[in-house]
């Protein structure tokens, strides 16, 4: 099993590799920027994945939400909206590069408002103290972390945004594998341990994701990457 292990490991570790290169080239070539309407920028970044990598498939939605759309979650679909100059912009994209997923999210902005570019920063700051937590604590459910992530956003001054903090990785197709239940996700019910193994006696890796939103400013910022893989 340790074989298989640090092999999924490194599957998993290469595959968001692969989706940091692809978000660092998004703002090489200044696809994010004002004018541009979200769909825009997603049919942008589908293009350049193919191009870097000839990824077609994607394991859920490819999301770009720019301005009030930020404080949408997942599931949501709110209206196609235009980037504005001063803007905040978060993408996240869930490539899949040799049948391993990837799941990896940012937040950018246009400008120099000081309130965007304290969010921007919070949450990656936020996901670090997330990720030490979670190995500081080797029984931590998925509750417990939720919570703590939960109360990092009001310590940081800001909302959280969705129902949950993250979710299970792994290879292609997980998503249709796991379902809605609670137990597949670092959600408020979920008291199952998350260093538990899974049906099939296997290890299970975990994306760890923050967002944070403000209502009254109509911001939010989004970030997330692997959590259990170095």
């Amino acid at each position: 099993m340790r074989q298989s292990l640090e092999n999924r490991h490194a599957a998993l570790r290469e595959a968001e590799r692969k989706a940091e290169s692809l978000f660092k080239e998004v703002e090489k070539r200044n696809i994010l920027r004002a004018g541009v309407t979200e769909k825009q920028i997603n049919r942008e970044v589908y293009q350049l994945a193919f191009e870097m990598f000839g990824i077609k498939k994607y394991w859920h939605k490819r999301i770009v939400r720019t301005g009030k759309n930020t404080l949408f979650p997942y599931k949501e679909n709110p209206p196609d909206l235009t980037v504005a100059s001063d803007d905040i912009i978060f993408l996240d994209f869930g490539p899949i590069f040799e049948d391993w997923e990837a799941d990896f999210g940012r937040t950018y902005v246009l400008g120099n408002d000081p309130q965007k570019i304290k969010l921007r920063n919070d949450i990656e700051e936020a996901w670090q103290e997330g990720k030490n937590f979670f190995q500081s604590n080797p029984d931590i459910t998925g509750s417990e972390l939720f919570e703590f992530m939960y109360e990092l956003a009001t310590k940081y001054g800001w909302e959280y945004g969705g129902p949950h903090a993250g979710h299970l990785i792994g290879e292609f197709p997980h998503e249709r594998i796991q379902g809605d239940e609670v137990e597949n996700y670092i959600h408020r019910d979920n008291k199952v341990r998350m260093r538990d193994l899974d049906q099939n006696g296997q290890p299970r890796d975990w994306i760890l994701e923050v967002h944070f939103i403000d209502r009254n400013l109509k911001i939010g910022g989004f970030f997330e990457q692997l959590l259990t893989v170095e």
